[in-house]
């Protein structure tokens, strides 16, 4: 796994080890470009004091979840050379693109926490520990995605493009551009199944006391988490065969 995770952190940009200084830059401007669209929009502000604070509150787990995932999928395929030496396992390329895209996340949070207090918006939730709980939560639902996708990517390298299409719905769908609670409850319900959903809603519950969280299910959240992440590894080992001798 350390090999993987030395060839990532130089092949992943310019095939230079300080090209890794790029990852948690490269969600960080997918954010500030998103962000600045929102705010020059003039879109009245959703929920809160401050329209910039209540989107980031959405971007940050959304884009979190689909960096991870995706880049966890295409390690898969960009490392298919490594994996033709015995020592080199499916699970070794995945953990170790997560292993650096955790690194990343973390560190496109705190940017975006020092850009919002350079702009003059109050960073700080009202629930400093919930909302680091629902960071984590994004997270283990990132990995735990990224980590069966991947390992079905790894079967057919279609995988990866049709989920690069359906990360458009998930978008749609996370809340991100909307207070959810507002909806009608047929809407929400079906919106609370996305997982990333929840993230969203549980980083807007920690930043709002009055934000609603008739939709928000922690427990659901980290089950969907866990068990995605359970049967990506479940499955590995039912085709390891497969891919030894493919």
């Amino acid at each position: 796994m350390r090999a993987v995770v030395l060839r990532d952190v130089r092949t992943r940009f310019f095939d230079h080890g300080l090209g890794f200084l790029i990852v948690p830059l490269w969600p960080l401007a997918h954010m500030l470009i998103l962000l600045a669209m929102y705010h020059f929009s003039g879109r009245a502000v959703p929920y809160g004091e401050s329209a910039t604070v209540f989107f980031a509150t959405g971007l940050v787990p959304t884009l979190c979840f689909l960096y991870v995932s995706r880049f966890m999928q295409y390690s898969v395929l960009s490392n298919r050379p490594m994996m033709s030496f015995p020592v080199v396992k499916l699970l070794d390329v995945l953990f170790a693109r997560a292993y650096l895209e955790v690194i990343g996340a973390f560190a496109t949070a705190a940017l975006m926490v020092l850009i919002l207090k350079l702009i003059g918006d109050d960073p700080w939730p009202y629930d400093l520990a919930d909302a680091v709980s629902a960071y984590l939560a994004t997270l283990l639902v990132a990995i735990g995605t990224g980590t069966l996708f991947g390992v079905l990517a790894a079967v057919t390298p279609l995988v990866v493009t049709a989920y690069a299409l359906f990360s458009i719905v998930i978008y749609i769908s996370s809340g991100t551009l909307f207070v959810a609670a507002s909806l009608p409850s047929e809407i929400g319900y079906a919106l609370s199944l996305n997982p990333v959903f929840q993230c969203v809603e549980w980083m807007r519950v920690a930043y709002y006391p009055t934000y609603s969280d008739k939709l928000l299910d922690r427990e659901y959240t980290v089950f969907f988490g866990l068990m995605c992440l359970f049967a990506g590894m479940m499955l590995e080992r039912l085709i390891r065969r497969r891919l030894l001798e493919g």
